[in-house]
């Protein structure tokens, strides 16, 4: 090989790698698995008292991601937000990340969530819980500059199941 063709190659591979890690994270956060870091212990009260998150990687490659936000809704207002700073997840391996909570009108925040607390653990319906929907968002900007997100919506109590799951693909 000459000169000019190893360094086209280098090039060429310089270029790629952050495209591909971008790309590989993309889909990586679609299958992100995550839960909250007490197994059985989630309550959106707690959440909304700031808290700590595990997030497992069950995929073959690293996932990075700028900010991970978990919007909750109730009868459409929104009512607060959990987010996750920058974080890189390793392959087959799973990270507790701190998260902070963050609502305009807290007390009235808290006082639906013990509410709907209450009643995903068997009480008394005083609130529709059909009515709490949680969204997660991500941002993921493509080779740090080219912004691209990803988001998904789950329904309150679909949200407490995940929070609350024993196990995660990763332990």
């Amino acid at each position: 090989m000459n000169k000019h063709s190893i360094i086209t190659i280098v090039a060429i591979i310089v270029i790629i790698i952050p495209f591909a890690h971008s790309g590989l994270s993309i889909l990586g956060m679609q299958q992100l698995e995550y839960r909250w870091d007490n197994p059985g212990q989630f309550s959106f009260f707690t959440m909304s008292n700031h808290g700590t998150m595990e997030l497992c990687n069950a995929l073959p490659f690293w996932i990075t991601f700028e900010k991970l936000e978990i919007a909750t809704y109730y009868d459409e207002n929104h009512i607060g937000s959990f987010s996750i700073n920058p974080t890189t997840l390793n392959p087959y391996s799973s990270s507790l990340q701190e998260g902070i909570f963050s609502s305009e009108k807290l007390s009235a925040a808290q006082h639906i969530f013990m509410t709907l607390d209450f009643e995903f653990d068997g009480g008394d319906i005083r609130l529709d819980p059909n009515k709490l929907i949680v969204v997660v968002h991500t941002d993921m900007p493509i080779i740090g500059i080219i912004p691209y997100s990803t988001t998904s919506q789950i329904s309150g109590f679909d949200f407490d199941k995940n929070m609350n799951l024993e196990n995660l693909s990763c332990n």
